[in-house]
């Protein structure tokens, strides 16, 4: 069977049992601040689990995009170096809500593996949980039971804890697993080791390909269990090594669903994979594994950045460059010539990829062209660092920790990397110096972002959590449940209401502000935010009765300035993609009272006239006060009207569409909008910018916004006219000026280049000689740093010694150290010279080359000591 055939045939084998099949979630989590990847197939039925939403269909199948790389589930120094770990993999997966539990679910597993796909009943393993005395737990005799009626008792095998009791987190559903494991080995292995002894001990030829949870509890903050409502079934099969095991092969990348991406890497490289665990053929692994994450993460709206989730994603990707830069000697970008083989590879299961192989393959080139400079700058500060000319006596030959950790942090240069070229040259790094300065780092971040949750308190046994602000922006309501929060080391309160009109940010629209009012008491709501499905309120404080009833108000004006930018936001997207062509996708968005930022896919700055352009069509369609109707419809209905879907967003089975006129814009969208587009009164363009490869930025504003921008640049403009004596044509005017300006200019350098000349003889006339060393120092009055600089070069080419001049410079310290040429032999270095010993004099900071540096700073009273330090090194 083909990798293609496993998965349906799966798919296939569960609808036949009452499944509905489901599309995948995005691989990018949104409304759940626990996670940043979808990691795991049950991810997207959260809210199922939680009890905060009742499922749409009570049995489910799917094959799901998940991702690995961060928190307790990392195993991205694993991938490539082993057969089976993987950065992005598809979890295929069963569900039951409620519906059947341990009995059926054993049963079809079987059924499954050995009937469909045929697999031999004496490799495979089951593991069921042991018990745990600690926690009241008995071993799963259920469990058991069932399992018995197809595996001999030897080959079900007792589970501890840790592997066979799944957790969702800290807190929240809980229960007992059972693992289904493959053993591959040859015959002659297993008549000599018993397969039994090898399940869960990180063998790579016997290993787990199929999970059962079985979800019965509900992990209390104080760590307690409490039996659910409802019994859940959550099982999770990794598609990739059910593939190797079918398809009959030792590694994942043996198969077909990494074969094609391999036969391209030697296609591009002129190398040859071999399967080994040489460097090489581990570099072809974590490139046919990394590109897929890469790919696919992007393709669903995550871009690479230096924080959160983009961090993650740009993390990958350097690893892969850097593994073929070092191993496959491949010195230009790779990873983009990938992308349209993983795009055609899964475009009946993920067509995302597909529908945006173009714009992912040159925001992924762009990443790679830029870590590469990186690479070359890293390497150059390497060499900087085991430059023996740098040490006044002979070498430890010995990379810092901190000097590593700067290489790794500043420079984004990888620590393994750093490590193999000190060890070329016979070096090592202070491995245990870095991880400290790691870690103490780690923990700075984890301070500055912890979020400590108590467990909810409920006061209602009601599930209902409605938003009614569409229609109502004050409602009579209760609340449902409540919780204090610790974030950033400050205490707030969560509330949950049975109906809320506070709109939850979402979508890019912030969440909405406003009051709750309980009897006489007033609490302030200072956000909205979702968690998963919940609309949750923060305040900064309880009522002192908080079980009866509540009035909550959201302000009409706040909500009508969101409400103005947001419709702008479908006007915007609508005139873009006329401007600059159907190609434009948004990639984000920021709706607030203020103004709106809206990103979106182009690879060329927008022109001044395309601004006006769009302007003009968005300021077109607000006179024209077109309805914004807004509907509920089937999804697939909605499509077929070619309403817009954000790449990346989970869409229920009905949707919300926003129209502005059928022939210009229909959007798929959760947000609070106008009425009609006359409200929006104007809109304006503020700046136009670059955010990302490929992604552009435009920030704008409408309403009384875009009056009070229009207003505050006439007032500059009309300070700039006053100032100029109000001239007829402003712009002439200024041409003039900028005219004069530079003629002056010109002859300022002139009269400057006089007297540096004369300030050039009088100090060579006092150079003094110290150790065979010609020196000058002394203190000087120019009008910049720039001339400075260049009289202390001009003078250390005509005396072939030692300079150091400082001055005064608009009530700043400036100072210039010039070396002969022929003095960097003895250990001299201008760029070391400036920062360890005059930066500090000057209470200031510097650089340059090892001949010419120079410092500013804050304090001018030490010169004579600046003059006398550098002197003191001759």
């Amino acid at each position: 069977m083909t990798s293609s055939e496993i998965r349906q045939a799966f798919l296939n084998f569960f609808k036949s049992k009452g499944h509905t099949i489901v599309p995948s979630a995005p691989i990018v989590v949104k409304n759940d601040p626990t996670l940043l990847f979808t990691n795991a197939g049950m991810n997207q039925f959260k809210d199922y689990f939680l009890g905060n939403k009742t499922p749409e269909h009570k049995c489910i199948a799917d094959t799901q995009k998940c991702l690995r790389v961060s928190g307790k589930h990392n195993d991205l120094e694993e991938v490539g170096v082993d057969t089976y770990h993987h950065t992005m993999f598809e979890m295929l997966g069963n569900w039951s809500f409620g519906d059947y539990f341990k009995k059926e679910a054993i049963a079809w597993s079987w059924e499954l593996l050995t009937e469909v796909y045929q697999l031999d009943k004496d490799r495979l393993y089951v593991t069921i949980f042991e018990g745990d005395a600690k926690e009241g737990l008995k071993k799963d005799e259920e469990a058991f039971n069932e399992w018995k009626k197809y595996v001999p008792e030897e080959r079900i095998l007792l589970g501890n804890k840790k592997d066979n009791f799944w957790e969702m987190g800290d807190t929240g559903p809980c229960g007992p697993s059972s693992e289904i494991h493959f053993d591959s080995r040859s015959d002659e292995e297993r008549k000599r080791v018993n397969g039994a002894t090898l399940v869960n001990a990180d063998n790579p030829q016997v290993i787990e390909i199929w999970n059962n949870v079985f979800i019965q509890f509900n992990r209390m903050k104080d760590g307690s269990l409490e039996l659910l409502p409802s019994k859940n079934v959550d099982t999770g099969m990794g598609f990739e090594r059910l593939v190797r095991v079918i398809q009959g092969k030792q590694s994942n990348y043996d198969t077909d669903v990494f074969s094609g991406t391999i036969k391209e890497i030697e296609k591009i490289t002129g190398k040859q994979y071999d399967g080994s665990d040489s460097k090489q053929a581990i570099a072809f692994r974590v490139l046919a594994d990394h590109i897929r994450a890469i790919a696919f993460t992007i393709a669903d709206g995550q871009l690479p950045s230096n924080t959160g989730a983009g961090y993650v994603i740009r993390r990958i990707l350097r690893r892969a460059v850097r593994y073929y830069y070092s191993y496959l000697d491949y010195k230009q970008p790779l990873l983009f010539q990938l992308v349209p083989v993983i795009a055609k590879q899964f475009e009946q299961v993920f067509p995302e990829l597909q529908q945006q192989a173009d714009f992912v393959s040159k925001v992924v080139k762009e990443e790679e062209d830029a870590f590469l400079r990186t690479l070359e700058k890293g390497i150059a500060k390497f060499n900087d660092i085991v430059d023996p000319k740098h040490f006044m006596v002979e070498p430890t030959k010995r990379i810092g920790g901190i000097s590593a950790f700067i290489l790794n942090d500043t420079y984004g240069f990888p620590i393994d990397l750093t490590q193999l070229m000190a060890k070329e040259i016979g070096w090592e790094v202070d491995m245990q110096g870095y991880e400290e300065a790691l870690q103490q780092q780690k923990n700075r971040s984890r301070a500055a972002t912890a979020i400590d949750t108590e467990d909810w308190v409920l006061l209602h046994d009601n599930s209902l959590n409605e938003f009614v602000g569409y229609d109502s922006l004050e409602v009579n309501t209760r609340v449902n449940q409540y919780r204090k929060v610790k974030i950033k080391g400050k205490d707030l309160y969560q509330i949950v209401l049975q109906k809320t009109p506070f709109y939850a940010e979402s979508g890019g629209q912030v969440g909405d502000k406003g009051k709750l009012i309980f009897g006489n008491e007033e609490i302030d709501v200072i956000d909205t935010k979702k968690e998963n499905n919940l609309i949750i309120q923060f305040t900064e404080k309880l009522p002192a009765v908080i079980g009866g009833e509540v009035t909550a108000i959201v302000p009409r004006g706040r909500r009508q300035d969101i409400a103005v930018h947001h419709s702008a936001t479908h006007l915007l997207h609508a005139a873009l993609r006329k401007v600059l062509g159907t190609h434009v996708a948004q990639k984000g968005s920021l709706v607030n009272n203020e103004y709106l930022r809206f990103d979106f896919s182009h690879f060329a700055k927008v022109t001044d006239e395309e601004i006006t352009q769009i302007e003009a069509i968005v300021n077109e369609k607000i006179r024209e006060n077109i309805p914004v109707i807004i509907k509920y419809m089937n999804r697939e209905e909605a499509m077929q009207t070619g309403a817009m879907a954000l790449f990346g967003e989970k869409y229920g089975d009905v949707v919300r569409v926003v129209t502005i006129d059928p022939s210009y814009s229909i959007e798929l969208c959760g947000g609070t909008h106008v009425g009609a587009t006359g409200e929006l009164g104007f809109f304006k363009i503020k700046h136009e910018t670059a955010v990302a490869a490929g992604v552009r930025r435009i920030e704008a504003v409408t309403g009384k916004a875009a009056e009070d921008f229009v207003d505050e640049q006439l007032a500059e403009l009309n300070i700039a006219k006053a100032a100029l004596r109000n001239p007829k044509q402003l712009s002439k005017s200024i041409e003039s000026l900028l005219a004069e300006q530079s003629e002056l200019k010109k002859k300022l350098e002139s009269l400057e280049a006089k007297l540096s000349n004369n300030l050039e003889g009088e100090l060579l006339q006092k150079a003094t000689t110290i150790s065979d060393i010609t020196f000058i120092g002394g203190t000087v009055e120019v009008s910049s740093a720039d001339v400075l600089k260049k009289l202390a070069n001009d003078l250390s080419k005509k005396a072939n010694g030692a300079i150091v001049l400082c001055a005064s410079i608009n009530s700043k310290a400036s100072v210039a150290v010039a070396l002969d040429e022929s003095l960097l032999s003895k250990g001299l270095d201008a760029n070391k010279i400036i920062k360890e010993q005059i930066a500090p004099l000057i209470k200031g900071g510097g650089g340059g080359q090892k001949t010419l540096a120079t410092a500013g700073g804050q304090d001018s009273s030490n010169f004579q000591q600046v003059i006398d330090r550098v002197k003191g090194l001759l």
